[in-house]
């Protein structure tokens, strides 16, 4: 009998690309990380020069273009870090869930840490950077379980299709939720006002040391998780087969996705659709083999939020569009083309 459309998986063989094409293709994504983090400290609301930004590095603070520099050079890097987490958070939890509308923001994990901190600082007065981190992966974690439970109820589990609208359904109840702790304290509106729309304006070598561990940790489990990955990829049964640990394979993998995306939020705000877009993009270029799809997603991740960045703060001279809205102007789109595909059921 033919199985139906539901049921084909993938021809993972013909979808694989030459090593020669995939290096290739990382070299490039590379290349454009590295100029678009140039573009990302040079433009602005005010022309900086390579001597503002090098007497910038050595601490100068002079005049108005070194000044400039300084908060650029934090931001650049803040803003690559974020991407690369969300990127790779994203292919991890595709690769996990075999689900190709999987996102941290789409579903509901991003907004899942938000509560959590918002909830944290407006009741129990949380101020420590690294509680926020802490508060965010808890949120997160909680989230994605609910997420998950929910759209596996009923009739053929948790389908992409159920998990999308559970987590469309648990973002917008979150948001909300993340409103009505606010609007109240207007000792914390403001900042936690633009904190919500998801950006890299404040950053600083400071707060990116803090966060920088946990994104390392996130990072390490994410990519040992590549190989493990490729089998649940043949299907639960077959990678069973294999010798592989379903459930500690999926728990390990969903570990470091929700270390990513919940310290990226604490640091960031909730940024959606870069951890959708990314990883199907990285899959056109370089195939399925999840030993390079991650690493490479957490580049082209890193080099998409560095130009959202960009795009932002020279499309509004002087004033800024924060990168959350520029991502969303993006991966909307996208997502909508992602669900009227037919043929796409799962990974």
């Amino acid at each position: 009998m033919t199985p139906s459309p539901a049921c084909r998986t993938p021809d993972t063989t013909a979808l694989r690309r030459p090593v020669r094409v995939q290096l290739l293709w990382l070299l490039a994504v590379g290349l454009v990380l590295a100029t678009l983090m140039v573009a990302s400290v040079a433009f602005g609301s005010r022309a900086v020069g390579w001597s503002d930004v090098w007497a910038a590095l050595g601490g100068a603070d002079a005049s108005l273009e070194q000044a400039a520099a300084g908060k650029r050079i934090p931001r650049t890097l803040l803003a690559a870090l974020i991407g690369a987490a969300l990127g790779l958070s994203g292919a991890v939890m595709q690769g996990v869930t075999r689900n190709p509308l999987a996102d941290p923001g789409i579903l509901g994990v991003s907004m899942g840490a938000s509560l959590a901190v918002v909830t944290a600082v407006a009741f129990f007065g949380l101020s420590s950077p690294t509680g926020y981190v802490w508060v965010a992966m808890a949120g997160a974690a909680l989230s994605a379980g609910f997420v998950y439970g929910v759209g596996a109820l009923g009739r053929g589990g948790a389908t992409p299709l159920k998990l999308a609208l559970s987590g469309a359904a648990t973002s917008a109840a979150f948001a909300s939720l993340v409103t009505a702790v606010v609007l109240p304290r207007n000792d914390i509106a403001g900042s936690f006002r633009l904190w919500q729309i998801g950006g890299v304006g404040g950053a600083s070598f400071e707060r990116i040391g803090q966060v920088l561990p946990y994104l390392a940790a996130g990072f390490l489990i994410s990519l040992l998780s590549a190989k493990s990955l490729n089998s649940l990829a043949l299907g639960e049964e077959l990678a069973a087969g294999l010798g592989e640990r379903v459930a500690l394979a999926r728990g390990v993998a969903a570990l470091g996705a929700v270390v990513l995306c919940g310290a990226a939020t604490a640091v960031a705000g909730p940024i959606a659709f870069v951890g959708l877009v990314v990883p199907h993009a990285c899959r056109l270029l370089i195939g399925v083999d999840h030993r390079w799809l991650l690493p490479f997603a957490a580049l082209l991740g890193a080099a998409l939020l560095t130009a959202a960045d960009v795009v932002g703060r020279v499309v509004a001279r002087p004033a800024e569009v924060d990168v959350g809205i520029v991502t969303a102007l993006i991966g909307a789109p996208f997502f909508i083309w992602i669900v009227r595909r037919q043929k796409v059921r799962a990974l």
